[in-house]
């Protein structure tokens, strides 16, 4: 079986990108962050899903983006709860972390290109995406390229990068629907941006909410439980 990368949060998302490329026949290699998230949890449930999965390799690499800070997830700033969908479409929110996405895949190429892996899987979603900007195809598409001009392997052509987002058009409920279809145990799954202390999601947070639409829309009984 070919090698694929796959960025592994833990969430939603994450897990059902993983699960597609499994079934696509390629062999897994996780990565996961430990950037100072408020939400560990989901380092916990990412080892989880990768174990479900039969990730070939899983590896956890730390990045303190606190030393930066401006965000929700990062920094002493309230999470937003309780927002309408309207407020949810419109905006970038608060809980956006500075060029999340370009830090972790920049560190998912390299290790794309030392197990020799031509292809990146992520969960990103231009839909349910809550307005962060390097969720979009066009981001998508970007990096690609960028992938194969700025690595050993594709300037030598022994690899050709391709970035998969098999999610990007989907809704949260038919990312679920299709996740179910293919075996993921969502209740193995964190998604929530400001849990308890002891680990309940807070079900207000705009993960929480778009977690649970989708469920509800999916016509599907989500198996975490909720502090509120």
């Amino acid at each position: 079986m070919l090698p694929a990368v796959v960025l592994l949060s833990g969430g939603l998302d994450s897990a059902t990108a993983a699960a597609v490329a499994r079934n696509q026949g390629f062999s897994l290699y996780a990565i996961s962050f430990d950037y100072g998230q408020r939400h560990k949890q989901e380092l916990s449930a990412a080892g989880r899903v990768a174990a479900a999965l039969g990730v070939k390799r899983h590896v956890t690499v730390p990045i303190d983006l606190t030393l930066f800070g401006h965000s929700a997830l990062t920094a002493a700033i309230a999470v937003p709860k309780g927002r309408s969908d309207d407020a949810m479409s419109h905006g970038i929110p608060v809980t956006y972390v500075p060029a999340r996405n370009t830090v972790f895949l920049s560190l998912a190429l390299a290790f794309a290109e030392t197990v020799e892996a031509a292809d990146i899987f992520l969960g990103v979603n231009a839909l349910d995406y809550s307005g962060y900007p390097d969720c979009r195809p066009e981001y998508i598409a970007a990096y690609e390229r960028l992938a194969n001009l700025a690595t050993k392997a594709g300037v030598e052509g022994t690899l050709r990068f391709q970035i998969h987002a098999p999610l990007i058009e989907l809704s949260k409920a038919q990312i679920i629907q299709r996740g179910t279809e293919l075996g993921v145990d969502y209740s193995l799954t964190h998604s929530c941006y400001d849990p308890t202390p002891a680990g309940l999601s807070c079900g207000q947070c705009d993960s929480c909410l778009l977690r649970r639409r989708g469920f509800a829309e999916a016509g599907l009984t989500d198996p975490l439980e909720y502090s509120a």
